[in-house]
């Protein structure tokens, strides 16, 4: 759950309140989920099958609900998908159970548009600048809920909220993950929230009350409701009457908080109904466990010393209601640095699924969700192994650390979407090598000659591993690495010296005898050398032969991985 925009709204205050809440085994969100990667016994070497566990004590009614949320505040990124997919691996194990589960993920989109965020992502999940878009529609409409801001890439939603939340739902699309989309507009708009809405204006006194030991500038004529002014459209905490029999506020617009500034209003005095408004953030989401019924919640680990003892207190105290299994997860950075979705430091899970298979990112999350880890887009390859591992511990393959062939035996069927025996996985960096060959059979050729294809591989197997090989190449080209060149298939124009000439040819004989890439790359440094040839000549004229340029990746490993005879007939510049 995130609504990090409304939070802003009054300073936190964690402490004795919510230490009570954390001692409750019921409400302790650190206490579920912490198996994983291994850990534990065998079953519950994967942490989802705990979180089941605690879900099934409490005997819920089904279908089960499990919720996850989100302020449409900036760009749908691979953060933002946290709930969604976790969620999604509980959900799994339920239904592996016998059991009925609804999977939502709530659009705070009620919300109001509190600061202009500085990049945003178009509908294909690219990030983009706020200048290449209408930023005016987002300017022209803060403190606005989000569902009354156009859309500003004017591409067909009916709003930013819809916008975003489209990119959300395709990115759980484009992992197989069936979540339903729920926006808190329409839910107002149907009056799902009335009855909450009542009960907590009724127990106002009670409201402030809870309220006041987490937060600040809680005073006798705070009015936990935020009315939409019908004249300029922004949300005011300013309500100066409450009729409950007609489910209506009155209101005054002089504006709304955001973060340590203050947005005037219209100065509008109207009267708005419960369904015309909303909840603050405090209350909203114990009010969504109501509405939706919500048996589990996974969330950051921001809220689980702020919001969520605040929602236990709220959901007991003013609206008589037990709150969910909670789980918080460690939150993870990107290329070694908080994600900041104002800061566009965010990389989407399109971008991601440029890169790595669906089920690499599945694996990235299996993963214990206590432990902080780093998605580093520059070591994608190290990620990619580390889940060949994992397929291969699954499939019986010999694995020193019993624990995480335990984790893998059981998690592994939840990541992928067909369990099948024979699929190859080519290493990420091997792809990347392919990827500099754009001729499929010399791809296929170079992987037989590296042993990952053998005469009896079916075809769907080639198929399938060949598929990383273009991702690979796309991230070769992202990151702009060592892989990011283009072997050239016909013999570029070339005119080398005499020596340098013959020490190509004594390095041909020296690739032709069987050695290495490792080998060959020390070969290189002495067969210039024994030839009068300066190394820095002698490496151009292989980059010449190879890439048609004069640098390129580290040559003698490079060719290593290559077909030998290709390579020979290259050196001799043959063909």
């Amino acid at each position: 759950m995130s609504s990090e925009d409304e939070r802003s709204e009054s300073s936190d205050r964690t402490g004795s309140a919510a230490t009570r809440e954390d001692d409750d085994p019921a409400v302790d969100p650190h206490a579920v989920g912490g198996r994983g990667d291994g850990d534990g016994d065998a079953h519950h070497a994967f942490w989802a099958d705990e979180v089941a566990d605690e879900i099934e004590a409490r005997d819920p009614d089904e279908p089960i609900v499990i919720k996850g949320g989100v302020s449409p505040s900036g760009i749908a990124h691979i953060g933002n998908f946290n709930e969604i997919i976790r969620g999604y691996f509980v959900a799994a194990v339920l239904r592996e159970r016998g059991h009925e589960v609804r999977q939502v993920f709530t659009s705070d989109d009620k919300d109001a548009l509190r600061k202009l965020p500085r990049k945003l992502a178009d509908t294909d999940g690219d990030i983009v600048e706020l200048g290449d878009v209408n930023a005016g529609a987002l300017g022209q409409n803060l403190g606005k809920p989000y569902t009354d801001i156009p859309d500003p890439f004017e591409d067909g939603h009916d709003s930013y909220a819809a916008h975003f939340a489209a990119l959300l739902s395709a990115d759980a699309e484009a992992l197989d993950i069936p979540v339903e989309m729920v926006s808190n507009t329409e839910l107002y708009a149907d009056g799902a929230f009335d009855d909450v809405v009542e009960r907590v204006l009724r127990n106002a006194d009670a409201a402030r009350e809870t309220l006041g030991k987490y937060q600040d500038k809680v005073d006798e004529d705070y009015v936990p409701f935020m009315p939409q002014c019908s004249e300029c459209g922004m949300l005011t905490q300013d309500v100066t009457e409450v009729d409950l029999d007609a489910r209506e506020v009155h209101y005054r617009c002089s504006g709304i908080e955001a973060g340590e500034r203050f947005m005037e209003g219209c100065g509008h005095e109207g009267v708005a109904t419960f369904r015309e408004g909303k909840l603050p953030w405090r209350f909203e989401w114990p009010a969504q466990w109501e509405v939706l019924g919500v048996d589990f919640e996974p969330f950051g680990k921001d809220h689980a010393e702020g919001s969520w003892p605040s929602g236990v207190d709220i959901a007991r105290n003013v609206l008589g209601i037990e709150p969910p299994v909670p789980m918080v997860y460690e939150w993870f950075t990107l290329n070694g640095e908080s994600l900041s979705s104002s800061e566009g430091h965010v990389v989407t899970v399109q971008e991601v699924l440029d890169l790595i298979e669906p089920e690499v990112l599945r694996y990235f999350f299996v993963r214990n969700p206590k432990k902080a880890k780093d998605f580093d887009v520059e070591r994608l390859d190290q990620l990619v192994n580390e889940f060949d591992r994992f397929e291969r511990a699954y499939f019986g393959d010999a694995d020193p650390d019993e624990r995480f062939a335990a984790f893998a035996e059981r998690a592994y069927p939840f990541v992928v979407d067909e369990v099948r025996e024979g699929r190859v996985r080519l290493p990420y960096t091997f792809a990347a090598v392919l990827g500099m060959v754009d001729d499929r059979e010399f791809r296929i050729q170079l992987a037989r000659d590296e042993g990952h294809f053998a005469d009896d591989t079916p075809e769907w197997a080639i198929e399938d591993a060949l598929e990383r090989v273009e991702r690979a190449r796309r991230w070769a080209e992202r990151c702009d690495n060592e892989y990011n060149y283009r072997l050239q298939s016909e013999l570029p124009e070339h005119d080398f010296e005499p020596a340098v000439e013959a020490a190509l040819d004594d390095l041909a004989d020296f690739v032709a005898a069987g050695n290495d890439g490792e080998a060959i790359q020390g070969e290189i440094y002495e067969t210039a050398r024994r030839h009068d040839v300066e190394v820095g000549d002698f490496f151009a004229a292989g980059y010449r032969l190879f890439f048609d340029e004069t640098q390129g990746p580290r040559l003698g490993e490079f060719l290593g991985e290559l077909e030998r005879e290709f390579v020979v007939s290259r050196l001799r510049r043959e063909s």
